[in-house]
Protein backbone atom coordinates (compact mmCIF):
# COMPACT_ATOMS: atom_id res chain seq x y z
CA UNK A 1 0.00 0.00 0.00
CA UNK A 2 1.27 3.08 -0.87
CA UNK A 3 1.83 6.25 1.49
CA UNK A 4 0.58 9.57 0.81
CA UNK A 5 2.80 11.54 -1.81
CA UNK A 6 4.81 10.49 -4.94
CA UNK A 7 7.87 8.65 -5.91
CA UNK A 8 10.78 8.91 -9.10
CA UNK A 9 12.85 6.57 -10.63
CA UNK A 10 14.15 6.95 -13.79
CA UNK A 11 11.19 9.39 -15.44
CA UNK A 12 8.55 7.48 -14.01
CA UNK A 13 6.34 9.06 -11.72
CA UNK A 14 4.10 6.79 -9.41
CA UNK A 15 1.79 8.53 -7.31
CA UNK A 16 1.59 6.96 -3.73
CA UNK A 17 -2.16 6.25 -2.94
CA UNK A 18 -3.97 4.27 -0.15
CA UNK A 19 -6.82 3.72 -2.72
CA UNK A 20 -3.86 2.56 -5.38
CA UNK A 21 -4.72 -1.43 -4.96
CA UNK A 22 -7.80 -2.60 -6.77
CA UNK A 23 -7.95 -4.16 -9.86
CA UNK A 24 -10.60 -3.43 -12.46
CA UNK A 25 -9.48 -5.92 -15.03
CA UNK A 26 -11.94 -9.16 -15.38
CA UNK A 27 -9.26 -11.73 -14.87
CA UNK A 28 -5.44 -11.33 -15.46
CA UNK A 29 -4.72 -9.89 -18.54
CA UNK A 30 -0.80 -10.42 -19.80
CA UNK A 31 1.70 -7.45 -19.83
CA UNK A 32 5.03 -7.32 -21.54
CA UNK A 33 7.29 -4.59 -19.95
CA UNK A 34 10.16 -3.54 -22.90
CA UNK A 35 12.95 -1.24 -22.02
CA UNK A 36 16.68 -1.48 -21.82
CA UNK A 37 16.48 -0.14 -18.07
CA UNK A 38 16.26 -2.77 -15.38
CA UNK A 39 14.84 0.08 -12.81
CA UNK A 40 12.73 1.73 -15.15
CA UNK A 41 11.40 -2.28 -16.12
CA UNK A 42 10.80 -3.10 -12.04
CA UNK A 43 9.18 0.22 -11.41
CA UNK A 44 6.58 -0.49 -13.77
CA UNK A 45 5.66 -3.93 -12.41
CA UNK A 46 5.15 -3.47 -9.50
CA UNK A 47 2.25 -1.39 -9.76
CA UNK A 48 0.87 -3.88 -12.62
CA UNK A 49 1.17 -6.48 -10.58
CA UNK A 50 -1.42 -4.43 -7.82
CA UNK A 51 -3.37 -3.68 -10.47
CA UNK A 52 -3.81 -7.79 -11.48
CA UNK A 53 -1.80 -7.68 -14.61
CA UNK A 54 0.39 -10.57 -15.17
CA UNK A 55 3.82 -9.09 -15.83
CA UNK A 56 6.65 -10.06 -18.39
CA UNK A 57 10.00 -7.92 -18.67
CA UNK A 58 12.27 -7.86 -21.79
CA UNK A 59 15.38 -5.96 -21.88
CA UNK A 60 15.53 -5.24 -25.59
CA UNK A 61 13.18 -5.09 -28.87
CA UNK A 62 15.18 -8.25 -29.98
CA UNK A 63 14.11 -10.24 -26.73
CA UNK A 64 10.58 -9.12 -26.81
CA UNK A 65 9.98 -9.73 -30.07
CA UNK A 66 11.08 -13.18 -29.56
CA UNK A 67 8.82 -13.29 -26.75
CA UNK A 68 5.99 -12.38 -28.54
CA UNK A 69 6.68 -15.20 -31.28
CA UNK A 70 6.11 -18.01 -28.48
CA UNK A 71 2.92 -16.50 -26.75
CA UNK A 72 0.62 -13.97 -27.23
CA UNK A 73 0.40 -10.70 -24.70
CA UNK A 74 -2.75 -8.58 -24.25
CA UNK A 75 -0.60 -5.39 -23.77
CA UNK A 76 3.29 -4.47 -24.95
CA UNK A 77 4.41 -1.46 -23.34
CA UNK A 78 7.56 -0.37 -24.77
CA UNK A 79 10.17 2.24 -24.13
CA UNK A 80 11.16 4.29 -27.54
CA UNK A 81 14.83 4.48 -27.84
CA UNK A 82 16.56 1.61 -26.98
CA UNK A 83 20.44 0.03 -28.13
CA UNK A 84 19.57 -1.82 -31.14
CA UNK A 85 15.81 -2.27 -32.44
CA UNK A 86 13.94 1.00 -31.56
CA UNK A 87 10.37 1.30 -30.54
CA UNK A 88 8.94 2.23 -33.14
CA UNK A 89 10.53 -0.55 -35.25
CA UNK A 90 10.03 -2.94 -32.67
CA UNK A 91 6.13 -2.43 -33.16
CA UNK A 92 5.86 -3.00 -37.38
CA UNK A 93 7.93 -6.32 -36.19
CA UNK A 94 5.08 -7.01 -33.90
CA UNK A 95 2.16 -5.94 -36.05
CA UNK A 96 3.59 -8.25 -38.67
CA UNK A 97 3.81 -11.48 -36.28
CA UNK A 98 0.89 -13.82 -36.68
CA UNK A 99 -1.52 -14.00 -33.47
CA UNK A 100 -4.87 -15.05 -32.56
CA UNK A 101 -5.89 -11.93 -31.33
CA UNK A 102 -4.88 -7.98 -30.61
CA UNK A 103 -2.22 -6.93 -28.52
CA UNK A 104 -2.14 -3.36 -27.54
CA UNK A 105 0.70 -1.39 -27.82
CA UNK A 106 2.13 1.67 -26.10
CA UNK A 107 5.03 3.55 -26.67
CA UNK A 108 7.07 5.49 -24.26
CA UNK A 109 9.36 8.56 -24.71
CA UNK A 110 10.77 11.66 -23.02
CA UNK A 111 10.11 13.03 -26.45
CA UNK A 112 6.87 14.95 -26.47
CA UNK A 113 6.76 16.56 -30.39
CA UNK A 114 3.58 16.05 -32.60
CA UNK A 115 5.94 14.85 -35.37
CA UNK A 116 7.37 12.15 -32.87
CA UNK A 117 3.65 10.95 -31.79
CA UNK A 118 2.72 10.67 -35.16
CA UNK A 119 5.51 8.99 -36.16
CA UNK A 120 4.94 6.46 -33.02
CA UNK A 121 0.93 6.09 -34.07
CA UNK A 122 2.49 5.22 -37.76
CA UNK A 123 4.16 2.45 -36.76
CA UNK A 124 1.13 0.84 -35.32
CA UNK A 125 1.48 1.73 -31.69
CA UNK A 126 -2.25 2.75 -30.28
CA UNK A 127 -0.98 4.89 -27.93
CA UNK A 128 1.72 7.07 -26.89
CA UNK A 129 2.12 8.32 -23.66
CA UNK A 130 5.65 10.80 -22.60
CA UNK A 131 7.77 10.47 -19.76
CA UNK A 132 8.18 10.88 -17.10
CA UNK A 133 4.81 8.74 -16.92
CA UNK A 134 1.68 9.22 -14.41
CA UNK A 135 0.09 6.07 -12.97
CA UNK A 136 -3.40 7.59 -12.82
CA UNK A 137 -2.68 8.41 -16.98
CA UNK A 138 -1.32 4.89 -17.47
CA UNK A 139 -3.91 3.17 -15.76
CA UNK A 140 -6.34 5.00 -17.44
CA UNK A 141 -4.75 4.10 -20.88
CA UNK A 142 -4.68 0.48 -20.33
CA UNK A 143 -7.98 0.38 -19.31
CA UNK A 144 -9.32 2.04 -22.61
CA UNK A 145 -7.20 -0.35 -24.10
CA UNK A 146 -9.05 -3.49 -21.93
CA UNK A 147 -12.20 -2.04 -23.44
CA UNK A 148 -10.79 -2.47 -27.00
CA UNK A 149 -9.36 -5.79 -26.18
CA UNK A 150 -12.72 -6.81 -24.78
CA UNK A 151 -14.64 -5.76 -27.93
CA UNK A 152 -11.81 -7.37 -30.35
CA UNK A 153 -12.66 -10.72 -28.02
CA UNK A 154 -16.43 -10.43 -28.66
CA UNK A 155 -16.12 -9.71 -32.30
CA UNK A 156 -13.96 -12.22 -32.84
CA UNK A 157 -16.01 -14.85 -30.57
CA UNK A 158 -18.64 -13.95 -32.17
CA UNK A 159 -17.17 -14.08 -35.88
CA UNK A 160 -16.19 -17.90 -34.37
CA UNK A 161 -19.53 -18.48 -34.17
CA UNK A 162 -20.91 -17.45 -37.02
CA UNK A 163 -18.05 -19.18 -39.01
CA UNK A 164 -19.56 -22.26 -37.25
CA UNK A 165 -23.25 -21.97 -38.46
CA UNK A 166 -21.87 -20.68 -41.86
CA UNK A 167 -20.43 -23.91 -42.14
CA UNK A 168 -22.90 -25.95 -40.78
CA UNK A 169 -24.79 -24.11 -42.89
CA UNK A 170 -23.07 -24.50 -45.94
CA UNK A 171 -23.08 -28.63 -45.10
CA UNK A 172 -26.76 -27.84 -44.65
CA UNK A 173 -26.62 -26.70 -47.99
CA UNK A 174 -24.51 -28.92 -49.95
CA UNK A 175 -27.26 -31.82 -49.08
CA UNK A 176 -30.26 -29.82 -50.10
CA UNK A 177 -28.38 -28.82 -53.17
CA UNK A 178 -27.79 -32.75 -53.56
CA UNK A 179 -31.03 -33.53 -52.92
CA UNK A 180 -32.33 -31.08 -55.14
CA UNK A 181 -30.71 -32.17 -57.85
CA UNK A 182 -32.37 -35.70 -57.29
CA UNK A 183 -35.44 -33.99 -57.42
CA UNK A 184 -35.06 -32.42 -60.34
CA UNK A 185 -34.43 -35.68 -62.05
CA UNK A 186 -37.21 -37.23 -60.50
CA UNK A 187 -39.38 -34.34 -61.63
CA UNK A 188 -37.81 -34.01 -65.39
CA UNK A 189 -38.82 -38.17 -65.40
CA UNK A 190 -42.47 -37.35 -64.59
CA UNK A 191 -42.60 -35.54 -68.27
CA UNK A 192 -41.18 -38.85 -69.20
CA UNK A 193 -40.17 -39.08 -72.97
CA UNK A 194 -39.89 -35.58 -74.83
CA UNK A 195 -41.37 -37.20 -78.20
CA UNK A 196 -44.29 -39.23 -78.46
CA UNK A 197 -45.19 -40.70 -82.14
CA UNK A 198 -49.28 -42.06 -82.41
CA UNK A 199 -48.89 -42.22 -86.10
CA UNK A 200 -51.59 -40.59 -87.03
CA UNK A 201 -50.59 -37.82 -84.69
CA UNK A 202 -47.47 -36.78 -82.37
CA UNK A 203 -46.84 -34.85 -79.36
CA UNK A 204 -42.97 -32.96 -78.28
CA UNK A 205 -42.68 -31.46 -74.70
CA UNK A 206 -40.66 -29.15 -73.20
CA UNK A 207 -39.98 -28.13 -69.03
CA UNK A 208 -37.59 -26.19 -67.92
CA UNK A 209 -37.54 -25.01 -64.56
CA UNK A 210 -36.15 -21.88 -63.34
CA UNK A 211 -34.48 -23.01 -60.74
CA UNK A 212 -33.67 -27.28 -60.09
CA UNK A 213 -37.10 -27.63 -59.33
CA UNK A 214 -40.20 -25.66 -60.83
CA UNK A 215 -44.10 -25.99 -60.33
CA UNK A 216 -44.78 -26.55 -64.11
CA UNK A 217 -45.97 -29.96 -65.90
CA UNK A 218 -46.76 -31.15 -69.13
CA UNK A 219 -48.10 -34.66 -70.34
CA UNK A 220 -50.11 -36.75 -72.15
CA UNK A 221 -52.27 -39.80 -71.04
CA UNK A 222 -54.11 -42.47 -73.14
CA UNK A 223 -58.26 -42.30 -72.99
CA UNK A 224 -59.55 -45.19 -75.28
CA UNK A 225 -57.50 -46.88 -78.10
CA UNK A 226 -58.02 -43.63 -80.43
CA UNK A 227 -57.77 -41.09 -78.01
CA UNK A 228 -55.44 -39.03 -75.68
CA UNK A 229 -55.63 -36.39 -72.60
CA UNK A 230 -52.66 -33.86 -73.05
CA UNK A 231 -52.44 -31.22 -70.49
CA UNK A 232 -50.47 -28.85 -69.37
CA UNK A 233 -50.02 -27.09 -65.65
CA UNK A 234 -48.26 -23.90 -64.36
CA UNK A 235 -48.53 -23.87 -60.13
CA UNK A 236 -48.67 -21.22 -58.60
CA UNK A 237 -44.92 -19.34 -56.91
CA UNK A 238 -41.61 -20.99 -57.09
CA UNK A 239 -39.65 -23.44 -55.95
CA UNK A 240 -40.02 -26.50 -53.70
CA UNK A 241 -43.77 -26.16 -52.66
CA UNK A 242 -44.57 -25.43 -56.00
CA UNK A 243 -42.64 -28.30 -57.33
CA UNK A 244 -44.05 -30.93 -54.61
CA UNK A 245 -47.26 -29.62 -55.71
CA UNK A 246 -46.82 -30.24 -59.72
CA UNK A 247 -45.19 -33.93 -58.36
CA UNK A 248 -48.91 -34.57 -56.53
CA UNK A 249 -50.87 -33.44 -59.25
CA UNK A 250 -48.45 -35.66 -61.83
CA UNK A 251 -49.80 -38.49 -59.59
CA UNK A 252 -53.50 -37.89 -59.70
CA UNK A 253 -52.97 -37.05 -63.39
CA UNK A 254 -51.08 -40.57 -64.09
CA UNK A 255 -49.08 -39.51 -66.82
CA UNK A 256 -48.60 -41.81 -70.00
CA UNK A 257 -48.05 -44.92 -68.15
CA UNK A 258 -51.32 -44.38 -65.93
CA UNK A 259 -54.80 -45.25 -66.25
CA UNK A 260 -56.04 -41.70 -66.33
CA UNK A 261 -58.91 -42.01 -63.81
CA UNK A 262 -59.40 -38.59 -63.16
CA UNK A 263 -60.66 -38.88 -66.24
CA UNK A 264 -62.51 -41.65 -65.98
CA UNK A 265 -65.98 -41.98 -64.45
CA UNK A 266 -66.47 -45.89 -63.45
CA UNK A 267 -69.71 -47.23 -64.05
CA UNK A 268 -71.50 -48.39 -61.86
CA UNK A 269 -72.71 -51.72 -63.23
CA UNK A 270 -69.01 -52.74 -64.11
CA UNK A 271 -69.64 -52.22 -67.31
CA UNK A 272 -67.04 -49.39 -69.77
CA UNK A 273 -66.08 -46.33 -67.84
CA UNK A 274 -67.03 -43.45 -69.53
CA UNK A 275 -64.53 -40.56 -70.86
CA UNK A 276 -64.96 -37.12 -68.66
CA UNK A 277 -65.27 -34.13 -70.81
CA UNK A 278 -62.20 -31.55 -70.21
CA UNK A 279 -64.92 -29.19 -68.41
CA UNK A 280 -65.82 -32.20 -65.94
CA UNK A 281 -62.47 -33.34 -65.68
CA UNK A 282 -61.27 -29.59 -64.37
CA UNK A 283 -64.37 -29.32 -62.14
CA UNK A 284 -62.95 -32.62 -60.69
CA UNK A 285 -59.40 -31.50 -60.16
CA UNK A 286 -60.61 -28.24 -58.27
CA UNK A 287 -62.41 -29.89 -55.74
CA UNK A 288 -59.42 -32.37 -54.85
CA UNK A 289 -57.68 -29.26 -54.77
CA UNK A 290 -59.85 -27.65 -52.26
CA UNK A 291 -61.34 -30.40 -50.31
CA UNK A 292 -58.75 -32.84 -50.36
CA UNK A 293 -55.22 -31.26 -50.32
CA UNK A 294 -56.54 -28.26 -48.85
CA UNK A 295 -53.24 -26.38 -49.50
CA UNK A 296 -52.73 -22.51 -50.43
CA UNK A 297 -51.82 -23.01 -54.15
CA UNK A 298 -53.53 -22.78 -57.17
CA UNK A 299 -52.49 -23.49 -60.47
CA UNK A 300 -53.87 -23.07 -63.94
CA UNK A 301 -54.11 -25.94 -66.54
CA UNK A 302 -55.14 -26.63 -70.10
CA UNK A 303 -56.98 -30.07 -70.55
CA UNK A 304 -57.57 -31.33 -73.72
CA UNK A 305 -59.09 -34.18 -75.11
CA UNK A 306 -57.59 -35.17 -78.58
CA UNK A 307 -59.62 -37.44 -81.01
CA UNK A 308 -56.19 -39.17 -82.98
CA UNK A 309 -58.94 -40.37 -85.81
CA UNK A 310 -60.85 -36.90 -86.84
CA UNK A 311 -58.09 -34.36 -85.29
CA UNK A 312 -60.66 -32.93 -83.32
CA UNK A 313 -59.26 -31.34 -80.23
CA UNK A 314 -62.25 -30.63 -77.26
CA UNK A 315 -60.36 -28.49 -74.49
CA UNK A 316 -60.62 -26.32 -71.45
CA UNK A 317 -58.47 -23.11 -70.03
CA UNK A 318 -58.33 -22.44 -66.74
CA UNK A 319 -56.34 -18.93 -66.58
CA UNK A 320 -53.17 -20.98 -68.50
CA UNK A 321 -51.75 -18.35 -71.50
CA UNK A 322 -54.20 -19.05 -74.56
CA UNK A 323 -53.07 -21.99 -76.76
CA UNK A 324 -52.20 -21.37 -80.76
CA UNK A 325 -52.99 -23.49 -83.81
CA UNK A 326 -50.57 -23.04 -86.59
CA UNK A 327 -51.81 -23.84 -89.61
CA UNK A 328 -50.24 -25.65 -92.26
CA UNK A 329 -51.44 -22.58 -94.72
CA UNK A 330 -49.06 -20.59 -92.42
CA UNK A 331 -52.23 -18.40 -89.68
CA UNK A 332 -51.43 -18.66 -86.30
CA UNK A 333 -54.85 -18.50 -84.00
CA UNK A 334 -55.30 -17.39 -80.53
CA UNK A 335 -57.90 -19.89 -79.03
CA UNK A 336 -59.55 -20.59 -75.55
CA UNK A 337 -62.16 -19.18 -73.40
CA UNK A 338 -59.63 -18.01 -70.27
CA UNK A 339 -61.15 -19.08 -67.45
CA UNK A 340 -60.59 -19.17 -63.66
CA UNK A 341 -57.31 -20.83 -62.29
CA UNK A 342 -58.15 -24.46 -60.45
CA UNK A 343 -58.20 -24.14 -56.51
CA UNK A 344 -59.35 -20.94 -56.38
CA UNK A 345 -63.44 -21.11 -55.94
CA UNK A 346 -65.52 -23.78 -55.61
CA UNK A 347 -68.06 -23.22 -57.73
CA UNK A 348 -65.95 -21.48 -60.64
CA UNK A 349 -66.71 -22.76 -64.18
CA UNK A 350 -65.31 -23.82 -67.41
CA UNK A 351 -66.25 -23.15 -70.84
CA UNK A 352 -65.20 -26.10 -73.57
CA UNK A 353 -64.38 -25.42 -76.97
CA UNK A 354 -63.65 -27.71 -80.03
CA UNK A 355 -60.80 -27.05 -82.34
CA UNK A 356 -60.65 -29.15 -85.63
CA UNK A 357 -57.17 -29.79 -86.83
CA UNK A 358 -56.60 -30.52 -90.54
CA UNK A 359 -53.51 -32.82 -91.49
CA UNK A 360 -50.57 -30.97 -90.42
CA UNK A 361 -52.19 -28.74 -88.19
CA UNK A 362 -50.39 -28.27 -84.82
CA UNK A 363 -51.70 -27.54 -81.52
CA UNK A 364 -49.21 -25.41 -79.51
CA UNK A 365 -49.37 -25.22 -75.13
CA UNK A 366 -47.54 -22.92 -73.47
CA UNK A 367 -46.78 -21.41 -69.94
CA UNK A 368 -46.48 -17.94 -69.26
CA UNK A 369 -43.03 -18.14 -68.93
CA UNK A 370 -42.49 -17.83 -72.69
CA UNK A 371 -44.80 -14.74 -72.89
CA UNK A 372 -42.82 -13.15 -69.91
CA UNK A 373 -39.74 -12.93 -71.43
CA UNK A 374 -38.06 -10.00 -71.49
CA UNK A 375 -35.63 -8.64 -73.71
CA UNK A 376 -32.99 -5.62 -73.56
CA UNK A 377 -35.42 -3.24 -73.19
CA UNK A 378 -37.33 -5.09 -70.23
CA UNK A 379 -40.02 -5.34 -72.14
CA UNK A 380 -41.69 -8.85 -71.85
CA UNK A 381 -42.34 -10.85 -75.02
CA UNK A 382 -45.99 -10.94 -75.20
CA UNK A 383 -48.72 -12.77 -77.30
CA UNK A 384 -47.37 -10.83 -80.51
CA UNK A 385 -43.97 -11.32 -79.87
CA UNK A 386 -44.76 -15.11 -79.71
CA UNK A 387 -46.84 -15.26 -82.41
CA UNK A 388 -44.29 -14.06 -84.64
CA UNK A 389 -41.21 -15.99 -82.96
CA UNK A 390 -43.68 -19.05 -83.72
CA UNK A 391 -44.09 -17.68 -87.24
CA UNK A 392 -40.23 -17.76 -88.00
CA UNK A 393 -39.92 -21.22 -86.97
CA UNK A 394 -43.42 -22.75 -88.51
CA UNK A 395 -41.04 -24.99 -90.88
CA UNK A 396 -39.96 -26.81 -88.05
CA UNK A 397 -41.99 -30.04 -86.33
CA UNK A 398 -41.95 -31.77 -83.19
CA UNK A 399 -39.29 -30.91 -80.73
CA UNK A 400 -36.86 -29.22 -83.47
CA UNK A 401 -39.90 -26.78 -83.15
CA UNK A 402 -39.68 -26.20 -79.28
CA UNK A 403 -35.50 -26.44 -79.40
CA UNK A 404 -35.56 -23.54 -81.65
CA UNK A 405 -38.03 -21.40 -79.90
CA UNK A 406 -36.01 -21.76 -76.99
CA UNK A 407 -33.23 -21.17 -78.50
CA UNK A 408 -34.83 -17.80 -80.03
CA UNK A 409 -35.83 -16.64 -75.93
CA UNK A 410 -32.31 -17.35 -74.84
CA UNK A 411 -31.20 -15.20 -77.81
CA UNK A 412 -33.97 -12.42 -76.53
CA UNK A 413 -33.06 -12.21 -73.04
CA UNK A 414 -29.11 -13.26 -72.78
CA UNK A 415 -30.04 -15.88 -70.63
CA UNK A 416 -29.90 -19.31 -70.70
CA UNK A 417 -33.40 -21.88 -69.72
CA UNK A 418 -36.37 -20.71 -67.84
CA UNK A 419 -33.94 -18.01 -66.63
CA UNK A 420 -34.74 -16.47 -69.96
CA UNK A 421 -38.46 -15.57 -68.45
CA UNK A 422 -36.89 -13.68 -65.56
CA UNK A 423 -36.69 -16.83 -62.95
CA UNK A 424 -40.16 -18.18 -64.34
CA UNK A 425 -40.41 -21.61 -65.12
CA UNK A 426 -41.09 -22.38 -69.09
CA UNK A 427 -43.37 -25.72 -70.47
CA UNK A 428 -45.03 -26.43 -73.53
CA UNK A 429 -46.49 -29.06 -75.78
CA UNK A 430 -46.52 -29.28 -79.35
CA UNK A 431 -49.27 -31.86 -80.76
CA UNK A 432 -49.28 -32.45 -84.28
CA UNK A 433 -52.35 -33.97 -86.15
CA UNK A 434 -50.97 -35.98 -89.33
CA UNK A 435 -54.25 -37.46 -90.42
CA UNK A 436 -56.56 -40.57 -89.35
CA UNK A 437 -54.92 -43.08 -92.01
CA UNK A 438 -52.31 -44.47 -89.80
CA UNK A 439 -52.04 -46.84 -87.21
CA UNK A 440 -51.46 -46.61 -83.71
Amino acid sequence: MFAAGTREASGVKIPLRKTDIATETPGPRRVLVVDDSRLDRRILRAPLERWGYEVTEAASAEAALALCRESDFDFVLSDWVMPGMSGPDFCRAFRALPRQGYGYFILFTVRNATSDAAEGLDAGADDFLSKPLDADELRARLQAGARLLDMQRDVSEKNRLLSDALAELQQVHGALDRDIAEARKIQQSLVGKRQIEFGPASIALMLHPSGHVGGDLVGWLPLSPSRIAIYAVDVSGHGVASAMMAARLAGILGGASGRGDVALALAETGGSARILPPEEVVARLNRMVLDLMQVEQYFTCIWCDADLATGRVALVQAGHPHPLVLRTDGRVERVGEGGLPVGLLPDARHVRITIDLAPGDRLFLMSDGLLDTRGGDSVALGEEGLIALVRRNRALTGGAFLDALMWDLERLSGARGAQASAGDDISGVLFTWHGGDGDW
